[in-house]
């Protein structure tokens, strides 16, 4: 195949019976089940007539399911819409919080609990640097991503952080440089030390969880020592150059807010037994390369990026912090200057799509579309292989 999709691929290899001998978890498996039926006739769909050049076109229906690059464009427009009405007229910052890769076996194993221990860490790092810097409540949106280009763990968060914020005494707003948020080598050590004291907290709560090769660290001795090791050398912090603006913000969001280890455009060739991707190579100066992989290899790396279930991967604090958020928001306006954004209220009742515009016909572009039946199904659906969380 060339250019295929991620749920070609995994087509290919389940049908191959590739993915048997990969001994997925449950989750893995329902997950390239969805992936691999996304907008199949499996699923079922829509049959469509054309009123202009008379041909039928059948749309399937999607697997919504947050890890699938097909569907992840549309949930991201609907979660950009919903975050538009927080954004503020003033500088943000683009900061990136990464582990060290001595920690990634220990994280691949406890993914639930060193997730949010990375969002704590990362996020009460910047609200304390913050308010002892600003003495403000700086808004703190975060995303977490688990992969490198080449699909290997590569455990960060990147968040986007508003240039200042509201006082903590609520009279002002306090702004900061355009050109300049927080010390990165004092914001790494923070961030270092927060992760680890919690890391450890864990460790002597019994909540973390070794198997395999990792049986060894379940020893006091023997986590210390990983421990120490981490501690070692400086964690990676990352500041990017701020963005122009909160246009700049959102384009930004819509890349990266609902991405998933890679996505169909990387994907340069498959022939059912090996995939070739694009990947950048940054310690090449980003440059762009291949890389060809056994189909098992590949699936294998997909799915240490499979989220836990119901796992939030995108949060926000401080001023952004869902609780009171419209009345934090409203007050940082004031403060500002700013008005209230104004939100548009979606047309209701039976006639509100009369003049909605028809989708347009693949063969003869016209706007001519007319739905003639909703399709079943074309195999029982047994589980639900939606997952939307």
């Amino acid at each position: 195949m060339s250019s295929p999709t991620l749920g070609q691929v995994l087509r290919a290899a389940i049908a191959q019976g590739i993915a048997d001998a990969l001994h997925l978890s449950p989750r893995q498996w329902k997950t390239i089940r969805a992936l691999a039926v996304c907008r199949t006739s499996a699923l079922g769909g829509q049959l469509f007539h054309c009123a202009n050049c008379r041909r039928d076109h059948f749309v399937a229906h999607s697997c919504r399911n947050r890890h699938c690059p097909q569907c992840q464009g549309a949930m991201a427009v609907d979660w950009l819409e919903r975050q538009q009405a927080a954004l503020l007229p003033v500088p943000y910052f683009h900061l990136v919080f990464t582990l060290p890769h001595t920690l990634n076996g220990v994280v691949r194993q406890n993914r639930p609990v060193l997730y949010k221990l990375l969002f704590d860490a990362a996020c009460r790092t910047l609200l304390e640097f913050g308010e002892g810097r600003f003495k403000a409540r700086i808004g703190v949106t975060a995303v977490l991503h688990t992969w490198s280009q080449t699909l290997l763990d590569h455990y960060h968060v990147h968040c986007i952080v508003t240039g200042g914020g509201v006082a903590l005494d609520e009279t002002r707003w306090i702004k900061s440089s355009p050109n300049y948020l927080f010390p990165v080598k004092a914001l790494s050590r923070m961030f270092r030390g927060k992760y680890l004291a919690g890391l450890q907290a864990h460790f002597k709560a019994g909540e973390l969880k070794f198997h395999g090769k990792l049986i060894p660290l379940a020893n006091p001795g023997a986590f210390a020592a990983l421990v120490r090791q981490a501690t070692a050398p400086e964690w990676v912090v990352y500041a990017k150059r701020p963005f122009a603006g909160p246009g700049q913000v959102l384009a930004y969001l819509s890349r990266y807010t609902h991405r998933v280890a890679i996505s169909n455009r990387r994907l340069i060739s498959g022939d059912g037994q090996s995939v070739t991707f694009d990947y950048k190579d940054y310690a090449d100066e980003a440059k762009h390369k291949t890389m060809t992989l056994d189909t098992a290899e590949f699936i294998r790396r997909f799915c240490l990026h499979v989220l836990p279930e119901r796992f939030v991967k995108i949060r926000h604090y401080g001023l952004l912090g869902n609780r009171k958020r419209d009345e934090r928001l409203s007050r940082a306006r004031l403060l500002l200057g700013t008005p209230e954004p104004v939100l548009s209220e979606a047309p209701t009742g039976p006639s509100s799509d009369i003049h909605a515009p028809r989708p347009c016909c693949p063969f003869c572009r016209k706007p001519a579309l007319i739905l003639l039946r909703d399709v079943a199904p074309a195999r029982p659906r047994h589980i639900k292989i939606a997952d939307s969380s």
